[in-house]
């Protein structure tokens, strides 16, 4: 029997004033979600249904950006995107724009499991959704109260905001941010808040079989039909033999380096450890972009990186370690 092994992640980049409750309440979160795993694999099950049944959970709380409480687009919609790959047989599944399918990891699992294809996407995700039944309500149930001001912000300062739950009252933060040349930009614009609140789960079983699956609302004040690395196989999400990788952090950047599948490309081409690996890929293959990753490999080792200010994350063994955390 191989040893299990889990890591979860909430999003890579943190604001380092984040308030203590928001960290104490984000840990919570996770402390949460990740005891959901470690049940699940106590019990015997096999990580590709752990890593769905965790994403499900975190889609499910609003604190983190996926499921409810994602990020608005521009015109103040909800457009979500989530992706599942099985380690074994490199199985997979993908989804992008759905906006009424209440856990969208769960539909990219029935893209996988019930449809020839391995991607779907906006209405013809939406109709697979409804042949297969799963659990659809009205876009609104997406929207909170905190990500309404946060869009507001964002199309005052003009620009792009890698959404945290920031006290509305620091607006002249983020406006202050935004004028700033200097400061960060993503494809050309100001960005207010580097803090992405991606969700993600990498699993390996008792048989030692790897998993992963990441979802996301996007980014605050996206143009409608615009696609990140979350729903794509080998840049956001990837298992195989050797390991499974979930991503967060700044898309456009993932995308490029396709950054989870190149963990395992590490592993298996040039024989490195995971940690090595993760490391290598976060330092060598981002260029200028910022990113994190949570990764486990076959053999029950849990990895994770990241080359910004924090990533929301924890992780657990079946040694009996487990660990909630935020900053290095």
């Amino acid at each position: 029997m191989a040893r299990w092994a889990i890591a979860i992640h909430g999003g890579a980049g943190v604001d380092p004033n984040l308030p203590e409750h928001r960290q104490e309440e984000a840990k919570r979160v996770l402390a949460r979600c990740l005891q959901v795993g470690v049940d699940a694999l106590r019990g015997g099950a096999a990580a590709v249904d752990v890593v769905e049944a965790v994403v499900r959970e975190l889609e499910s709380d609003p604190f983190f950006n996926s499921g409810r409480g994602s990020a608005l687009t521009r015109l103040g919609t909800v457009e979500m995107e989530a992706s599942i790959m099985d380690g074994r047989g490199r199985r997979c599944g993908a989804v992008s724009g759905v906006s009424t399918v209440k856990n969208p990891v769960s539909l990219a699992r029935l893209v996988m499991d019930k449809s020839p294809h391995s991607y779907l996407a906006f209405d013809g995700a939406e109709e697979f959704a409804r042949e297969q039944g799963v659990d659809v309500v009205d876009n609104s149930y997406f929207i909170t109260e905190d990500n309404v001001g946060m869009l507001k912000l964002a199309k005052e300062a003009n620009s792009i905001l890698f959404d945290y739950r920031i006290p509305l009252g620091g607006s002249e933060t983020c406006s202050a941010q935004a004028e700033n040349p200097n400061g960060m930009v993503m494809n050309g614009l100001p960005i207010s808040i580097y803090a992405p609140e991606t969700v993600g789960c990498a699993v390996v079983d008792s048989n030692g079989f790897p998993a992963a699956a990441t979802s996301t609302g996007g980014l605050m004040n996206k143009m409608p039909g615009r696609i990140g690395a979350s729903p794509l196989i080998g840049s956001g999400t990837y298992a195989c033999a050797a390991c499974a990788v979930s991503c967060t952090g700044e898309g456009e950047a993932i995308i490029r380096s396709t950054l989870a599948r190149d963990v395992a490309a590490v592993m298996e081409y040039r024989g490195a450890g995971l940690q090595e690996a993760v490391d290598y890929c976060v330092k060598e293959r981002l260029d200028e972009g910022f990113a994190g990753l949570i990764a486990v490999s076959g053999a029950g080792e849990v990895a994770y990186g990241f080359n910004c200010t924090g990533m929301f994350r924890g992780c657990a063994t079946e040694d009996g370690f487990m660990e909630v955390g935020i900053w290095e």
